[in-house]
């Protein structure tokens, strides 16, 4: 019975297995490459490796952010899968930046009618716009790590330096026949056909690509990517990070009108967008900014922007802490780590709930009329005999009270508080006692 489990279980594997490496990833780079990019291109080389299949990159940008860019090649040749870059669909281009990712793949390729090139880099000035850059120390720099990129695929190196020195702009054809690509694909489905059975080399030594009938799998940017994107973006990251700057100002000078809540949260925004914090250290910020916005709101009247602002602190700075696939120390599934985004997302919700039941409450109470001021005009009971002009005890509903009048009381007799003087109330016979 043993024996048979085991082959029935290992049956499965296998066929889990083989159902898995008949999967290839394709992601996706389009518009202006940025930090989000450089996620994107990471949480899917991870899961390519998790399922040791190629990855394969469609790209079409005008380029982007060097540091971006760099961190992108960097993590494709640290990759323990092959990584073929696609200039895709037709019309597309892979200009400044997308040449320097596509020279870096183990394979490259373009579409037909696709333009390669233009690599030269630029810096961005508010008073004189966009401008290249001619500094030969940068110059040289960039172009030999490009060439030295070319040489490592054994692609065309003159092409290559000539793409920084020259703005060298080539057409897939152009690119073909010099060397500088190795295929001219008209889909996805034609370049999977032309790769399989082609030997690459990896750090870690030569990978077989079989991808003859892979299905291919399109990978999807999270939430927590989702989110990056829109703030990484320059121009929304650069009015964030301005607004908060002056909203924050404005708020130390003048306290009262929430605008210190406004700019704290706004520049933190801008500074995760623009990459000047790391994404952890980030989320670490909001979610340290959060708590303090929540503490602040116990401690002053009423219940508005302050723990509003908290809770959207935390909700966010928890999305952007947690990775969606195993990072670094964690050795744990993917399923696992969606689960802890779930968490990140239904905990402070969870929690808000009851704080804004809370509250509540305490506006309740707020609002409540002092049970002292509220005494006068109550019906209560002499709890024993009050002679004219000094002072015994009565109950008003639960509580006692000491109590003075100008006529005599007999024990039982019911009184009303005219008026209260300090602890005593002044109280006068409500009817005769019985």
């Amino acid at each position: 019975m043993l024996p048979l489990t085991f082959i029935i279980l290992f049956t499965l594997l296998c066929a889990t297995y083989s159902a898995e490496a008949d999967r290839l990833i394709a992601v996706k780079i389009e518009g202006t490459i940025t930090a989000m990019s450089s996620e994107v291109i990471d949480e899917a080389l991870k899961e390519a490796e998790s399922l040791n299949t190629p990855l394969l990159i469609l790209i079409d940008t005008p380029g982007g952010n060097l540091d971006a860019t760099m961190k992108i090649i960097d993590r494709i040749e640290r990759s323990t899968v092959p990584v073929i870059g696609y200039v895709y669909p037709k019309g597309a281009r892979a200009w400044s930046a997308g040449t320097y990712i596509l020279l870096s793949t183990h394979i490259a390729a373009m579409a037909p009618h696709t333009i390669l090139g233009s690599a030269q880099p630029v810096a961005y000035s508010p008073l004189g716009g966009t401008q290249p850059i001619n500094d030969t120390k940068t110059i040289n720099a960039l172009t030999t790590f490009l060439v030295e990129k070319a040489r490592m695929h054994g692609r065309n190196e003159t092409a290559a330096a000539r793409f920084i020195k020259e703005n060298l702009n080539l057409s897939a054809e152009e690119a073909r026949k010099m060397n500088v690509i190795e295929y001219v694909a008209e889909s996805v489905e034609d370049l999977l056909k032309l790769v399989d059975g082609v030997k690459v080399k990896l750090l870690e030594g030569e990978y077989l690509i079989k991808t003859a009938g892979m299905k291919v799998i399109w990978w999807e940017p999270t939430l927590r990517l989702q989110i990056l994107r829109v703030l990484s973006d320059p121009i929304i990251s650069y009015i964030l990070f301005i607004l908060g700057l002056y909203a924050l100002i404005f708020g130390l000078t003048s306290p009262g009108y929430g605008s210190e809540v406004i700019g704290g949260l706004c520049l933190i925004l801008g500074l995760i967008g623009l990459g000047l914090t790391g994404i952890f250290i980030g989320g670490l910020m909001l979610i340290a900014l959060g708590a303090v916005l929540l503490l602040a709101e116990l401690l002053t009247p009423g219940f508005g922007l302050l723990g509003g602002a908290g809770f959207a602190c935390i909700i966010i700075g928890g999305i952007l802490l947690f990775p969606t696939l195993p990072t670094g120390p964690w050795l744990v599934s993917t399923d696992l780590l969606n689960q802890l985004l779930l968490i990140t997302l239904l905990v402070p919700l969870t929690i808000g709930v009851f704080f804004v039941f809370a509250a509540y409450k305490v506006i309740q109470a707020r609002k409540r009329p002092p049970a002292i001021g509220g005494i006068v005009g109550e019906l209560c009971v002499a709890v024993e005999d009050i002679p004219k002009g000094e002072v015994g005890v009565v109950r008003c509903e639960a509580e006692y009270w000491q109590a003075s009048s100008d006529q005599d009381i007999l024990k039982g007799q019911k009184v009303r508080v005219i008026q209260k003087d300090g602890p005593i109330l002044k109280v006068k016979p409500e009817q005769q006692p019985t």
